[in-house]
């Protein structure tokens, strides 16, 4: 029998796929056979919104896109993301993002380019209805299987991140209440975002660890962020690669393969690793197809003894 989370997830992968149509609570609540005031209550502690909170927020983040990567009339853009008429989306658009959606569209993104806007429109829509459910548990614990590891040399890239020192209990509360935060502040500023969201482990130790939980944009900001939110710069270079395949509950087990490939390797650790996650859990709602990679910066040059391999950022 699913769990009640994952009872949840299957709705919102519904509720995704039909943003256009009407997802009220009434609606939800028949297709979930549940009573809307339980409905409303499950809905709530899960996501972090109530239902109406959610369906407007992804509206708008993926309306949003959409006026910065294409042309299409403001009006259609209106109804074909849900809203009831062209005044009812300027009045929403305007209060959650702090200007009209023409303004919107005239400021343009902080990077001009097509395949930008593109990559910014398809990843905002995909990573808009999940991005606070990121590292939620699922109470599937499987065996661990077999992980296709590699080095590779990766690119530099600019992000957008919130710190946060918390203990291992607290990396799923983190995520929810920084990640919404950081896409939310990249979109009301027009910074094209360039990746799916990540986390970075900075440091680690016995009682608590910093997170890192941001998003990937195509070039760093013109101006510093506030809020709380800083631009990070990650530099080219050589890293351990692999894909976590699975619930995030069963992300231990891949940490310690890797840590014992590492090892086995003698290779060396160098700097932080981070996970990016690559499947978004409000479209597909099943967590054996759930993809997280797992990257761990290497030195230059192997190192052939043993060494200690970074510490398990220790997932809940």
């Amino acid at each position: 029998m699913p769990s009640p989370n994952r009872e949840l997830l299957l709705l919102l992968a519904v509720v995704n796929s039909r943003l256009s149509g009407d997802v009220s609570l009434p609606v939800l609540a028949a297709w979930a056979h549940r009573s809307r005031f339980d409905l409303h209550r499950r809905f709530r502690r899960l996501v972090g919104e109530t239902p109406k909170a959610y369906t407007v927020r992804v509206r708008l983040a993926r309306a949003a896109a959409e006026l910065v990567s294409t042309d299409r009339r403001v009006s259609a853009v209106a109804l074909d993301h849900g809203f009831a008429s062209p005044e009812v989306f300027t009045r929403t658009f305007t209060r959650h993002l702090g200007q009209s959606p023409r303004a919107y569209r005239a400021r343009g993104l902080h990077v001009a380019g097509r395949r930008a806007a593109a990559t910014h429109a398809s990843t905002t829509a995909a990573v808009a209805p999940c991005i606070s459910l990121y590292h939620i548990s699922t109470t599937e614990r499987k065996a661990a299987v077999p992980l296709d590891i590699s080095v590779r040399d990766l690119p530099t890239f600019h992000a957008l991140v919130m710190r946060r020192r918390v203990t291992r209990d607290e990396i799923a509360t983190a995520l929810a209440e920084c990640l919404p935060t950081v896409f939310g502040y990249a979109q009301r500023h027009g910074l094209a975002i360039a990746g799916p969201p990540f986390a970075r482990y900075p440091e680690v130790g016995m009682g608590s660890l910093v997170i890192e939980a941001g998003v990937s944009i195509a070039a760093p900001p013109s101006t510093a962020p506030d809020d709380g939110i800083e631009a990070l710069t990650i530099t080219a270079g050589r890293a351990v690669v692999a894909v976590h395949r699975g619930p995030y509950d069963n992300l231990p087990a891949t940490y310690q393969q890797i840590e014992k490939w590492i090892r086995e390797q003698g290779l060396s650790p160098a700097g932080p690793p981070w996970e990016t996650y690559l499947t978004d859990p409000g479209e597909r709602p099943d967590p054996a197809t759930w993809e997280t990679e797992i990257v761990q910066p290497l030195e230059s040059a192997p190192i052939r003894r043993p060494v200690a391999a970074p510490t398990d950022p220790g997932h809940p």
